[in-house]
């Protein structure tokens, strides 16, 4: 009896993590809550530094793993991108900077601060008139209403919907360290402190 020899198949599995970019994810922070905030700087155009060419460095490979890349080729996996502008993010950032202009006179009293987990609430009723006060939790509720809808439009538009909280976290540390002195902010264990 002959015996006959069958090719063995290698198969892998491959798994990506993708972490979540905190510089990238900073960097994007600060540039919108400073247009949210009007203290943005314009020395730089995010835009235009995003449009050169990015090149991988150049890998040398065995010939071995050359041949393993032929039969089982690597996974690509998309960068996050943290300049993406949509049209609904643009959108939610203008609602944010016009409304800032009203927010911000309680800010400077005190009457309202940034929550720890990056949304606006009354900090002092007190400090707010009678009259102000409906006022002033309408732009609140507006406010962290857009302020939900930002998060989460960052996180799905770097295909990862699961960064929200990540991206949340990001922002809540970039509104405290962007506010005047002066404001109010709740520390992670929730805390009030005045900047």
């Amino acid at each position: 009896m002959k015996a006959f020899k069958t090719p063995v198949l290698l198969a892998a599995c491959v798994t990506i993590n993708i972490y979540f970019p905190s510089a990238q994810a900073e960097e994007a922070a600060e540039r919108i809550v400073d247009d949210i905030l009007g203290t943005q700087k314009q020395d730089k155009n995010p835009i235009d530094e995003d449009k050169g060419a990015r090149l991988e460095p150049a890998v040398e490979a065995s010939f071995a793993s050359q041949l393993l890349e032929l039969i089982i080729p690597s996974a690509q996996a998309a960068q996050p991108n943290f300049n993406i502008n949509t049209p609904g993010i643009r959108k939610l950032q203008a609602s944010m900077k016009k409304r800032n202009n009203s927010l911000k006179r309680y800010y400077a009293t005190g009457g309202i601060g940034f929550t720890k987990n990056a949304l606006v609430s009354i900090h002092d009723a007190s400090v707010i008139s009678l009259k102000e006060r409906n006022k002033a939790k309408k732009l609140v509720s507006a406010e962290n209403k857009d302020r939900n809808a930002l998060y989460k439009a960052i996180a799905k538009a770097n295909g990862h919907p699961e960064w929200e909280a990540d991206v949340r976290t990001t922002f809540a540390r970039t509104w405290v360290q962007k506010a005047s002195a002066g404001w109010w902010y709740q520390t992670s264990k929730g805390k009030w402190k005045k900047r």
